[in-house]
């Protein structure tokens, strides 16, 4: 079922939106049916003793009111609202005509069997509809100006300027006006690698200022900001996720008035015809209606469904619902984020390159020597890359950091020689001559890889590689997915070199690199445009209103972040790549046995019809029918729990 909205024709329109941001509220209608669960089973055991009727009744009839009040609140919307008789006012005719013949046990089990459905059906709505609460969350909600004044972000005006100390988020979107720093961009680019930023540079909105003071001027108000942005993009594109009507729906707007109409004639049309006595058709047509709410077909899905969910968690993929399983049977393309999802998200030191004589040992001990004295987070990537090599750091003094390009610092061991790491400003700067590196550096950026430059003296002496390791099955998975008819997109905020290094080496036919969150959106809108039906999977908060759109949504939820899991129909939360195609799989039979329920409960149900309408059944045979094909659809949907 494609996440679009539902029409006005829609049962269940008037179900909180799963993105309303408001204080989660006590579940009443989840308590209520189990309230008539307990009561239904409680009863039918009392029934086995020589228990007063009066007693066992009243359990019943609780049963039957706690169930039955949101089962009437849908049949009066059907009515009210959308002018049709849905399968929630066959439920309730049929309770009342069981009622009537003094038919307890069947009218609760019927109660039951649809308010158990029902609640099947939302699974994952109260999980949802988080998403945006904890967006807002992790939206800075203060602003501190150059005069210490803290304001509240909305209150901030464009052209005032703010100060930001490290370990802070950055409040609003702006321009760096003094200071420099390494900022964490992975909410809004999703880059594992934290840019440089120098006066002149643009910093968004929730983004991490690491190591160093900051004063920003404000270029967008709150509202604008391309955090907000991210929180209206996954609000809007959740509204747009919401399920179709299901096919019990469907089917009801003619099941239900047909059988209805049908008791009608039976009951007050055949009498008037042949001139029998009223009151042998009338208990003749409630029969009918008795027998005709579908129980079996109530619980056949939900049962399949919830089995098939409860399998999946055994193997750490958790399903939000049975609609995203039976719209994995359509996906014909998946997009994935790089960072975090292809790849781990930690920078490491690939491989390193020597220069004019120099040894790999000789680079990494004046490499290390520099950045013990670096808070920049790829000092920490060099430095444990030397002690893994057992290489101890030179001793350095003098340190001084260079904004936005590295270090610079004496080696007390390489006869007092003055040494650079940094990038290619840095070595330029220094007079340091970088022609003979140029073939060499341009090669590692082919390959998608940061590089690191060290010198001594006027000398280039190496370069350290710095890359995204791929994270273990992610080719498998791509393999397996074109396999099973599956194309394959990468989306991400890293450069276009990196994206497209990475992808060809997984095997991926397309990828798009340095993407901002609302252009991972429209090329989602695109995919869904070429393809139909697309899912998404990624890890980050920029990620979110991508997952949001995408038919089915599925977040890595180990390091994936909260938003990013909330907002996910699925989560793979051993961040095992590849149960991607198990799970798509899993999709495909799950369907296949919803169809294969739905087909006997709708036979055994016809037939039974059949049969009431010339008296050869009774109520107690079709009951004990009924219940004998809800089993068979309940063990035959259990087989997707292995």
């Amino acid at each position: 079922m494609q996440k679009e909205e539902k029409n006005d024709a829609c049962d269940h329109c008037d179900r909180e939106n799963a993105t309303s941001i408001v204080t989660p509220q006590f579940n009443w209608k989840k308590v209520l049916t189990k309230v008539a669960g307990v009561c239904v089973v409680l009863g039918f055991i009392l029934s086995f003793f020589s228990i007063s009727s009066s007693i066992i009744n009243a359990i019943y009839y609780l049963a039957i009111l706690s169930g039955g009040i949101y089962v009437v609140k849908g049949a009066w919307r059907g009515i009210a609202k959308q002018r049709f008789l849905n399968i929630d006012a066959l439920v309730v005719i049929a309770s009342t005509g069981a009622i009537y013949l003094n038919e307890l046990p069947e009218a609760a089990a019927v109660v039951f069997f649809f308010s158990l459905a029902e609640a099947f059906e939302e699974y994952g709505i109260n999980r949802s509809r988080r998403a945006l609460q904890a967006l807002m969350r992790k939206s800075p909600q203060t602003a501190t100006l150059l005069n210490g004044t803290n304001l509240p972000v909305a209150d901030v005006k464009v052209g005032q300027v703010v100060s930001v100390r490290p370990g802070e988020l950055i409040p609003l979107d702006g321009k760096v006006t003094k200071g420099l720093s390494a900022v964490n961009e992975a909410t809004i680019t999703g880059e594992s690698i934290p840019k440089d930023k120098r006066v002149g540079d643009s910093v968004f909105a929730g983004t991490l200022n690491e190591n160093g003071y900051l004063e920003i001027e404000v270029t967008k108000e709150s509202k604008n900001s391309t955090f907000s942005k991210i929180v209206s993009l996954v609000e809007r594109a959740q509204k747009a996720k919401a399920p179709t009507q299901e096919f019990i729906d469907s089917f009801a707007k003619y099941y239900t008035p047909s059988i209805v109409f049908l008791a009608v004639i039976i009951g007050a049309g055949v009498p008037i015809l042949i001139g029998d006595p009223f009151l042998v058709w009338l208990e003749r047509a409630i029969t009918l209606l008795v027998i005709a709410c579908p129980c079996a077909l109530v619980i056949s899905t939900p049962v399949t469904i919830t089995s098939a969910i409860g399998g999946a968690s055994k193997k750490g993929v958790l399903i939000k619902g049975g609609k995203h399983l039976e719209e994995l049977k359509k996906i014909r393309a998946i997009a994935f984020d790089k960072t975090g999802t292809l790849t781990l998200g930690e920078p490491y030191i690939s491989n390193v390159i020597t220069f004019n004589g120099f040894t790999e040992e000789q680079v990494l001990e004046d490499a290390a020597g520099l950045e013990q004295f670096s808070s920049h987070p790829l000092a920490k990537s060099i430095l444990s890359f030397a002690k893994k090599k057992g290489i101890n750091p030179h001793s350095m003094q003098n340190y001084t950091n260079i904004a936005g390009k590295g270090g610079r610092a004496t080696c007390m061991v390489c006869d007092d020689l003055d040494h650079c790491v940094g990038n290619l400003k840095l070595l330029d700067a220094h007079g340091i001559s970088t022609e003979e590196i140029i073939e060499k550096t341009e090669m590692l950026e082919r390959e998608g890889k940061t590089f690191i430059l060290v010198s001594e003296g006027k000398q280039v002496m190496g370069a350290l590689a710095v890359a995204d390791k791929v994270r273990d099955g992610s080719k498998e998975t791509i393999k397996r997915l074109g396999e099973l008819g599956v194309k394959t997109v990468m989306l991400t905020g890293d450069n276009q070199h990196t994206a497209s290094y990475v992808a060809k080496e997984l095997g991926i036919s397309e990828a798009y690199g340095s993407l901002l969150p609302d252009e991972k959106v429209k090329r989602i809108q695109m995919l869904r445009d070429t393809y139909g039906s697309v899912a998404m999977v990624g890890d980050g908060v920029n990620d979110a209103p991508s997952l949001a759109l995408s038919n089915v949504g599925i977040a890595m939820g180990t390091k994936g972040s909260d938003v990013a899991i909330e907002t996910a129909d699925i989560a793979l939360m051993n961040d095992n790549i590849s149960n991607i195609p198990q799970v798509v799989e899993l999709g495909h039979k799950s369907l296949r046995v919803v169809k294969q329920n739905v087909t006997a409960a709708l036979i055994a149900k016809v037939a039974f019809v059949v049969l009431a309408i010339f008296g050869i059944s009774n109520l107690g045979i079709a009951i004990a029918a009924d219940t004998g094909v809800a089993i068979l659809v309940i063990l035959n949907g259990l087989r997707l729990f292995k």
